[in-house]
């Protein structure tokens, strides 16, 4: 997709700006497109970076906005960027407080319709995905809904709710998208299993240390309607967990009654 703001437009609004030639600018032809200056001194290194900053900031803004059906004048924009060099402007700062404030609301808006819409197509898919999958052989299905594989079994203790558990994971959507990994950052996470997803909580509790099981986890087990970060609303999640220890409730406690 076409940026919305050229970083070389923006560039040349500023200069334009801080020259005064406006009468010159609105009578004069479209100048020709000139070589990129050289940035020899600290302070054209610095007036640059702030502007390609600015520009990429803005465009790469407006870019995600205008996926959403908003579609703003680039010609006013600069104008805008233009008149903020100077003390003048067609707007008064309580006018362009006011016009942001609209502007980020009907955005907002745009944006929770879009993942209300997103949230209900993703709750089919999860229903369908669960339907198909219970049916495959070695798919266990719990009295909440969880849906569980043993991977690699193993024999042993298993973990309460109130246990602190070490485990090496990676979690996918439905669609195959990759959201988090323990084992890519090559670092196991640690946490106690009463902290987490419902899900997770009643799934490791199933497991031995160094059993790997294969879960898919309803959205109610999850994140629910709402989501978290770059999990959709009522989306349901795939993990495949290795359990390496476990930490009994009653040792920590104990380690911390000695510090």
């Amino acid at each position: 997709m076409k940026k919305l703001l050229q970083v070389s437009l923006l560039a040349s609004a500023v200069l334009v700006g801080l020259s005064g030639c406006k009468e010159e600018q609105a009578t004069a032809p479209a100048p020709a497109v000139e070589a990129a200056p050289e940035l020899t001194s600290f302070e054209d290194k610095s007036a640059y970076a702030i502007g390609l900053s600015m520009g990429r900031y803005i465009g790469s803004t407006l870019e995600k906005q205008q996926e959403l059906g908003v579609t703003l004048n680039n010609d006013i924009i600069l104008q805008g960027v233009k008149d903020g060099f100077t003390d003048g402007g067609q707007m008064s700062d309580e006018e362009v407080q006011s016009a942001l404030m609209a502007y980020d609301e009907h955005i907002n808006g745009l944006i929770e319709t879009q993942a209300k819409e997103q949230a209900a197509v993703t709750l089919e898919e999860g229903k369908t995905f669960l339907e198909e999958n219970a049916k495959r052989d070695g798919v266990e299905v719990t009295e909440s809904g969880l849906q569980y594989e043993v991977l690699t079994p193993a024999e042993g203790d298993k973990p309460a709710a109130e246990d602190v558990v070490t485990v090496h994971y990676t979690g996918t959507l439905v669609d195959g998208t990759q959201f988090d990994s323990s084992v890519e950052r090559g670092e196991p996470a640690s946490f106690p299993l009463n902290q987490v997803i419902p899900g997770w909580t009643e799934g490791v509790q199933l497991m031995s240390v160094g059993s790997k099981y294969k879960f898919v986890i309803p959205a109610e087990l999850a994140y629910g309607e709402s989501g978290a970060g770059t999990i959709p609303g009522n989306a349901v999640l795939i993990f495949e967990v290795e359990l390496l220890d476990i930490e009994r409730d009653d040792q920590a406690e104990a380690v911390a009654g000695q510090e």
